[in-house]
């Protein structure tokens, strides 16, 4: 995560959550599903994707 989720929609807090991202800076990966792929488009401006 490179920037906080508050102050966005209250749908994508709860985005960020689910992929269990709590701080910035945090790392986590998670398996490339479709599910995954699409939670990371809506949350976009919150994270870097390597």
């Amino acid at each position: 995560m490179i920037k906080s989720p508050f102050g966005f929609e209250k749908d994508q807090i709860g985005t960020v959550r689910a992929l269990g991202l709590k701080k910035i800076r945090q790392i986590r990966e998670v398996k490339d599903t479709p599910v995954i792929r699409g939670m990371i488009f809506k949350i976009k401006h919150l994270v870097k994707v390597l």
